[in-house]
């Protein structure tokens, strides 16, 4: 992409972004009257359907006047073309300044680590990392907690304590039927 094109695909991402704040958004017709039917959308085909004939009054047809701009369709938020990557070997085709990589949902710890490490190493931006880093995040955590209890054993000798002298509940016994006259 020239300075020319990506200067026309952040005119035509404002443009869109400014559009959809106009688009309605659009529901199954009688959806809202009607909890067996779902809300995402579904074209009208009836003979007498008031939202096919644009009756006033009805919410509006799906039409491709609400389409976005032609350059921004397929663009990510940022600017970039996404694009799925299952392995580290497809990071090879991919152009840094105008694709982003998104790392499909299937691919496993072992192979998505390699992946963002190439990434990083071709500095190519990765849409979808964050999950990797809250992972880590947790791990620290769980780490810093471990600590704790390895420093604070007495606190632990108190908790097991207190459980300790907790009374067992007592099992409830069956309660007897009452018996009718007709059975005495």
């Amino acid at each position: 992409m020239t300075e020319k094109e990506t200067f026309q695909a952040a005119k035509a991402l404002k443009l869109r972004k400014r559009a959809k704040r106009k688009k309605p958004e659009f529901a199954r017709p009688e959806s809202w009257r009607y909890t067996r039917l779902k809300e995402n959308w579904r074209r009208p085909r009836g003979l007498d359907n008031k939202v096919r004939k644009s009756v006033l009054g009805w919410p509006p047809l799906v039409r491709a006047g609400y389409r976005g701009p032609k350059v921004a369709r397929g663009l990510h938020p940022s600017g970039y073309r996404e694009v799925l990557v299952h392995n580290a070997e497809e990071l090879k085709e991919i152009d840094p300044k105008t694709q982003a990589i998104r790392i499909a949902h299937t691919v496993g710890k072992r192979k998505r680590t390699k992946i963002i490490t190439e990434a990083r190493r071709r500095k190519l931006t990765i849409l979808n990392v964050k999950e990797v880093k809250e992972k880590v995040e947790e791990k620290k955590e769980k780490e810093e907690e471990i600590k704790k209890e390895e420093r604070e054993p007495e606190k632990q000798e108190e908790a097991e304590e207190e459980i300790e002298v907790e009374k067992p509940k007592k099992e409830k016994k069956p309660r007897k039927r009452k018996r009718s006259k007709e059975e005495q």
